[in-house]
């Protein structure tokens, strides 16, 4: 931790804002723990000479196992129904089993590895059903027998499942902030049940002049967008064929005076009216920040939004930012920018600056979980717009048509809700995949990364109007 009187301040311009905000004579402790938040992933700016204490903390060591047995727990079900799930589409499959709550026992094999058993016959597991048997007898010395039961019911259709999809079956674990999801197997037609484990973290943000830099760089994309937007926000929409109004409505005084030619009544509806538009929208900007983006990517992203925020509050539209990654089901991550209630400040900036490349790109769990978000916000319309570079990816086999078809699975649940998506990518490639995840008219492929932020500005001028 940082002592106020240590003689050599940090050079670095992220410790030095921090530093400087709990020197204030108003600084707090939520501030100090606000600051270690920010601080505690970047690298110490004194000499290594200097000393840091670290402790053992048994309750934290306590929840983290109990954590773990929680998911291990749900892990465990769900391979059960994939290992019954194969075993009834086997052909050479001898037991005849009525729908109703089926039981499992678990044994060791000779080979020393664990065998799922069903009323005596054994049945293929996967390795790595059998590790995670084993991991959890290191645990607890006997698995409770409502933790090796399943039910068989059948696979479920899409549409049978939409509206369980659409609240997720989430449970939430009060302990570490953890949510379940869902996620679509096309090859079973079935949701595999709270099979992600999704958290909200905190963006690190970087108080460094990147968004000084980015409107500097771009001084005459900066006065377009700005032109652009200021004349979306006082545009008015002309109503034709009104009773009453400002102007005469030609195409109606001519629709008229021919019906009075032939005989047909008039109509008193001969005038326009100029009517002020109220953009009554909320957005949500889902930011790929994928190993993939790394480079100019990353730059071009965090450059479009700023560009864009710029632009955003001339309107006064509803928006929030949220970046994405993680690595396989277990570690999904949306990492919080700006919220719809946090305004567009220094802050907000600096978590931007903040957005570096992560890890692996699974897009399903991330559009269900703002999916939620987006829809618990009061506005006439929704947009959900991805900024990505790729197609679905992850490290766990999340990838090819099962990502893809997660993918589309999760937008068709956030389409049935009212919410409009829209993806924008620099993937040459993605016209191989974006028609069928998103349709044809919902996804733009920008050809070179020096053109996302103009694009950005232009789609979303384009979209809420």
């Amino acid at each position: 931790m940082y002592h106020l009187d240590t003689p050599t301040p940090p050079q670095d311009a992220t410790w030095q804002y921090v530093v400087e905000r709990l020197q204030l004579p108003e600084a707090r402790v939520v501030d100090t723990l606000n600051a270690t938040t920010q601080l505690y992933p970047l690298q110490m700016p004194w000499p290594d000479s200097m000393i840091y204490q670290g402790g053992f903390d048994l309750d934290a060591a306590i929840l983290t196992i109990e954590n773990r047995i929680q998911l291990e727990k749900n892990d465990l079900q769900t391979g059960l129904e994939d290992v019954l799930q194969q075993h009834l589409q086997n052909p050479d499959g001898e037991l005849d089993l009525d729908e109703g709550e089926l039981s499992f026992s678990v044994d060791e094999a000779d080979d020393g590895e664990m065998q799922v058993t069903l009323d005596g016959e054994p049945l293929t597991t996967p390795s790595d059903l059998s590790n995670l048997l084993s991991s959890m007898l290191q645990d607890i010395d006997e698995l409770p027998e409502d933790w090796l039961s399943t039910s068989n019911d059948g696979s479920s259709s899409p549409d049978e499942n939409t509206n369980r999809s659409n609240d997720q079956k989430r449970t939430q674990n009060s302990k570490d902030g953890a949510i379940l999801y869902n996620e679509w197997d096309f090859r079973r037609k079935t949701y595999r049940k709270n099979w992600c484990v999704l958290r909200e973290l905190a963006t690190h943000p970087i108080h460094d002049d990147f968004p000084e830099k980015t409107l500097q760089k771009y001084p005459h994309l900066v006065a377009e967008i700005r032109r652009h937007f200021e004349a979306l926000r006082g545009e008015d929409k002309i109503l034709k064929a009104q009773s009453a109004g400002d102007n005469i409505d030609i195409d109606a005084l001519i629709t008229a005076y021919a019906d009075m030619h032939i005989g047909v009544e008039m109509t008193d509806r001969l005038f326009t009216q100029l009517n002020k538009m109220d953009r009554d929208l909320a957005v949500i900007f889902m930011i790929d920040v994928s190993g993939s983006t790394k480079g100019w990517i990353n730059d071009a992203e965090r450059e479009s939004l700023i560009l864009l925020c710029q632009a955003l509050e001339i309107l006064g539209d509803q928006y929030a930012i949220y970046g994405f990654s993680g690595m396989t089901r277990n570690r999904c991550e949306v990492y919080k920018v700006k919220t719809f209630d946090q305004p567009y400040d220094r802050d907000v900036r600096a978590r931007i600056s903040g957005l570096r490349p992560q890890d692996y790109t699974r897009m399903g769990v991330t559009i269900r979980h703002l999916t939620q978000i987006l829809n618990s916000v009061d506005a006439h319309t929704r947009i959900l717009i991805t900024l990505s570079d790729g197609k679905p990816d992850d490290y766990d086999g999340y990838r090819g048509e099962y990502g893809i078809e997660d993918t589309r699975q999760a937008l068709l649940e956030a389409r049935n809700t009212g919410i409009h998506p829209f993806c924008i990518t620099i993937d040459t490639e993605a016209s191989d995949y974006l028609p069928h995840m998103y349709g044809p008219a919902s996804y733009v492929v920008v050809d070179e990364v020096n053109k996302l932020p103009l694009k950005v500005a232009d789609i979303y001028r384009k979209l809420t109007t």
